[in-house]
């Protein structure tokens, strides 16, 4: 929406630009084709232009890894319906009422015309098409076809009218009359549009009236002629008829003498515009961070592959990376549920990181805005283990994954005041106890075999233990986070309230993403 509205502002600009030009250099001078060939170059030049766009790329060094809140990554929630005007609707609507108005008498105004020529004699001559009429309108041409009411004038004048039409005709003006028709249908709200359909029809008169008054003997019965046809009010706006308002400025221009070809610099005053207007408005910059893809940190004890996501990461990208895990570090990345807003800013995406045999770890972002920089982390330790995790700006969460023992141990690190210890076992079982307000205890239970169901038991002070299978839905205030968080997720979040849906009703009010149970918490 935002794109239509500034291509339709920069196409007004440029008619306008292209005006101003035309009535202040070139109005006066007697370069009536050149004139022409300016007012219709301006048009198609506004119309193109604004899609011309310069993309220019200025690399930046990569933001340094820091910590920040995990749960900032689920922060999207439901908003509250609120009633606010969308003013985007408001404009559509008005511009689209407005361009609907005058569409429709365009298409009348064909419909006149079709009736004016409808079932009359036509007699050609040459390339032209000549229409003698009962009724009482103005002389005019529609391509090749010249209609007039040879009644309502003399011989010599009859001559005049019909030498003025064929350079019309001849010239194929009929079509400048359209284009500028259809530009002031698109643009009908930029008063210079009108402005400049005048100035086309009014300089076609001047090319007509030029060219005919060589052919004609009598100047002065010419312009009588001219006088005389201003007394015909009754004409269609889609054709090049005779008369015109203006008369006197017609007769002027006649009567003018040539301008010096000194003067045809004002021609091409619009080059330098339009080079100003380029520069300043269709040179696009984008900001890339180097390595944008992946990047590698050595150390002592191993190596760390950072990938990073944006709200600007493209398909190809992501595509791009889920290649290079595969590649480095024979990681399984599984880039799912992605959707995109009207600016094509990522708002919804899922991570599906898997090593081999080892369990699955999910991360999954989705809300009404677009994502929040998101790194996906693997390091390496010097004994060959893997850690991945998925890191924010101000924290990180890890999984490592020993290939031994094939065992799974979840560690939590934070800046946050919170303490939380975290005690492996043999068994791969996971405690984690936490010291706040209100005392909650998570215990994560994990096998690395995939038909082994995993369970997490919360408690806390003011309700009984729950477990729940990690392969469960679990929605975080309003947002679904991900159908595998780990235990140190869910007691990061400062839980308030826990519901358990099961069985039917889950299904029936979750779909079938809850056959396997819902979790729906609520956080202080």
């Amino acid at each position: 929406m935002e794109a239509l509205f500034i291509y339709i502002a920069k196409s007004a600009g440029l008619i306008t630009l292209f005006y101003c030009a035309y009535y202040f250099l070139l109005r006066k001078e007697t370069f009536f084709n050149n004139n022409r060939w300016f007012l219709l170059t301006g048009l198609i030049t506004s119309a193109i232009l604004p899609f011309v766009v310069y993309t220019k790329v200025i690399w930046v060094d990569p933001a340094p890894l820091s910590s920040v809140n995990y749960a900032e990554l689920y922060s999207a929630r439901i908003e509250k319906d609120i009633f606010e005007m969308d003013w985007n609707l408001v404009l559509i609507a008005i511009y689209s009422i407005g361009f609907l108005a005058l569409l429709i008498k365009f298409a009348f105004d064909f419909y006149s015309l079709n009736s004016i020529l409808k079932g009359k004699q036509i007699k050609q001559q040459a390339d032209f098409k000549f229409v003698d009429i009962n009724e009482n309108i103005a002389p005019f041409s529609y391509f090749e076809y010249i209609v007039y009411n040879s009644s309502m004038y003399t011989a010599s004048e009859l001559e005049s009218i019909i030498e003025h039409e064929k350079v019309h005709s001849d010239q194929n003006h009929t079509i400048d009359v359209l284009i500028s028709r259809t530009f002031c249908i698109l643009f009908w709200f930029n008063p210079f549009i009108w402005l400049y359909k005048k100035a086309i029809t009014q300089n076609l008169e001047f090319i007509a009236d030029a060219a005919a008054a060589q052919k004609i003997a009598d100047k002065k019965a010419y312009q009588y002629t001219l006088l005389k046809i201003t007394t015909h009010e009754s004409c269609l706006s889609i054709t090049n008829h005779f008369y015109q308002s203006l008369i006197k400025k017609r007769i002027v221009m006649l009567n003018k003498n040539q301008s010096k070809k000194r003067n045809s610099w004002k021609l091409y005053v619009m080059i330098p515009a339009l080079a100003a207007f380029a520069i300043l408005f269709q040179v696009e910059v984008i900001a890339k961070e180097k390595r944008q893809i992946a990047k590698e940190v050595k150390n002592e004890n191993g190596s760390v592959d950072v990938y990073k996501i944006s709200k600007n990461t493209t398909d190809q990208q992501l595509k791009e990376m889920a290649e290079k895990m595969k590649l480095n570090h024979n990681v399984d990345a599984k880039i799912s549920d992605i959707e995109r807003n009207s600016d094509n800013e990522l708002i919804a995406i899922r991570f599906d990181l898997k090593r081999g045999s080892e369990q699955s770890q999910s991360y999954r972002v989705k809300g009404s805005k677009a994502i929040k920089d998101c790194k996906i982390v693997i390091e390496t330790d010097s004994d060959g283990s893997k850690k991945i995790g998925l890191k924010t700006d101000n924290q990180i969460d890890e999984v490592k994954i020993i290939d031994k023992e094939h065992k799974v141990e979840v560690k939590k690190v934070t800046n946050s005041k919170t303490n939380c210890d975290v005690k492996t076992t043999n068994n791969t079982h996971t405690s984690i106890n936490t010291n706040s307000s209100a005392n909650t205890n998570v215990v994560v239970s994990t096998n690395v075999n995939e038909n082994t169901n995993s369970n997490i038991a919360i408690s806390s002070s003011s309700q009984p233990n729950v477990k729940i299978g990690f392969n469960k839905l679990i929605i975080v205030d309003g947002v679904v986070v991900s159908p595998a968080v780990t235990a140190v997720d869910l007691e990061s979040l400062h839980i308030k309230t826990m519901n358990v849906w099961t069985g039917a009703n889950a299904i029936t009010k979750y779909g079938e993403e809850g056959k396997n149970g819902v979790i729906v918490i609520k956080t202080k």
